[in-house]
């Protein structure tokens, strides 16, 4: 049984750092699958569908992307959880959809941001297999989301502004 371990929040100096890259010797280790292993459980733990290493204190080109509905994205489609190991967006679409997120690291506060609605990825899996996959819809949402954490990019950085300005002054 994996150990929970605790999320980083915003503000936390490593969720603004480029994580450094899983390095040919560190695949298929123990150390590597314990940390997918926990970040997983974390994720599920906390109703997420997507996490990155530096949200768990690690600063490593991991993430899971793990769309399901649950009660923080009761939409979501269900999808086959998916590690990837130093994780490349290849392609994105030109058309791009505004979609609410969340983040884990950033709890109780959701916003409007714009994604490509189309991505292809390059990524290796734990035991260092090389794979390509096109993601759309929410998957593809999850991943940039992630891939964003990887480079030490928060989605509140990226919300659509000019919804923001178009909110009420008073209440």
């Amino acid at each position: 049984m994996s150990a929970i371990l605790p999320v980083a929040q915003r503000g936390d100096i490593i969720l603004t750092l480029k994580a450094a890259s899983v390095t040919e010797s560190e695949f298929n280790s123990a150390w590597l699958n314990e940390l997918a292993a926990a970040m997983q459980a974390i994720m599920l733990e906390r109703n997420g569908v997507g996490i990155a290493a530096p949200q768990v204190y690690v600063s490593k080109r991991v993430i899971i992307v793990a769309s399901r509905s649950n009660s923080r994205y009761p939409d979501a489609p269900e999808m086959d959880a998916v590690v990837m190991v130093n994780p490349e967006i290849l392609e994105q679409s030109e058309v791009t959809v505004l979609g609410e997120e969340g983040c884990l690291s950033v709890p109780n506060e959701r916003g409007q941001v714009q994604r490509a609605q189309s991505i292809k990825v390059l990524y290796h899996t734990l035991t260092s297999e090389v794979m390509e996959s096109t993601f759309e819809g929410f998957p593809a949402r999850i991943v940039q989301h992630e891939v964003d954490h990887l480079n030490g990019v928060l989605f509140v950085e990226k919300m659509d502004i000019s919804l923001i300005e178009s909110l009420p002054t008073s209440l």
